[in-house]
């Protein structure tokens, strides 16, 4: 018997869509997420970096507490103002994307690297605007999301797929 692995190959065509509305939304979308893309970017490499940090044992309470504090001092003099500047569907969007890098719902980063009582403060606060921060992120529900991200050079993260394989 005889195997031969080939290598993978992406089949693409244009995209027939049923109307206007759905190209314009997906378009709006797509829009959305390249503008959002350097606070996910700096998101994901903040989120590795604070975990990786507090994972070591020999940090105590108030080093972990002000290792927390300097972090999110630094987002806030470099970010703030932009993020604020976003829209609602931004933000939603860039919620679900911090959770598809990461793997982790944000109502637990909160929970984790804050506290208990902050996460549900912005947990309720999303809950007002329409939206669950305890929400997974579920691939298979936000396809035209995938397409994006996949298009844009983010393909789905690995941890997906071992999930898939369970």
């Amino acid at each position: 018997m005889l195997m031969v692995q080939l290598e993978k190959v992406d089949v693409t065509s244009t995209r027939l869509w049923a109307n206007d509305t759905v190209r314009y939304r997906y378009n709006q979308m797509r829009y959305y997420v390249t503008t959002i893309l350097p606070y996910l970017e700096e998101a994901t490499i903040l989120f590795r970096e604070i975990d990786a940090r507090l994972q070591d044992p020999d940090l105590g309470k108030k080093e972990r507490k002000a290792f927390i504090a300097s972090r999110e001092e630094l987002v806030r003099t470099r970010f703030e103002e932009k993020i604020r500047d976003l829209n609602t569907t931004q933000g939603v969007l860039l919620v679900k994307l911090i959770t598809r890098q990461t793997g982790v719902n944000l109502y637990e980063i909160i929970s984790d690297f804050k506290s208990p009582v902050a996460a549900l403060k912005w947990q309720a606060w999303a809950k007002v605007n329409g939206f669950n921060l305890n929400r997974k992120y579920h691939p298979e529900e936000e396809q035209d999301l995938e397409s994006i991200m996949e298009g844009l050079g983010y393909p789905l993260p690995a941890f997906y797929a071992m999930q898939a394989n369970r």
